[in-house]
């Protein structure tokens, strides 16, 4: 139950990040903007659960140097990478260069987070 709503709570904040030009969840009804939004749901998550870790690994020494700013230019990568995966899907899902992925991941990792912390807020059983 857990990973289902991890996958609608990133839908959500990938949808969000849909606002900014240069990121295009593409035309179609809602029912397949849903599917679509959770589509790349699925595969941002499994893009941060696969590659991300061996970027971190392989570049540790650079998020020492930077004092871990190079997270964003990874975060953004990351994102343009999940773009062109849901593009590769037939999903229409569109990321059109860097500064959008850059401002879309900023944005996606913000929004995941104040609907993680309100989630785990109403499910708080103490």
């Amino acid at each position: 139950m857990g990973i289902l709503v991890h996958v609608l709570l990133t839908a959500v904040a990938v949808w969000v990040s849909t606002a900014l030009p240069g990121i295009d969840l593409g035309e179609g009804s809602t029912g397949s903007r849903i599917l679509t939004l959770i589509g790349v749901a699925v595969i941002f998550g499994l893009v941060n659960a696969i590659v991300k870790p061996v970027v971190k690994f392989f570049g540790c020494l650079f998020y020492l140097l930077t004092l871990g700013l190079i997270g964003l230019l990874v975060n953004a990568l990351l994102f343009m990478l999940t773009g062109w995966l849901a593009e590769q899907f037939d999903l229409p899902f569109r990321v059109d260069g860097f500064w959008p992925a850059f401002w879309g991941a900023i944005i996606v990792a913000l929004t995941g987070w104040v609907l993680n912390v309100v989630y785990d807020k109403i499910t708080d059983n103490d």
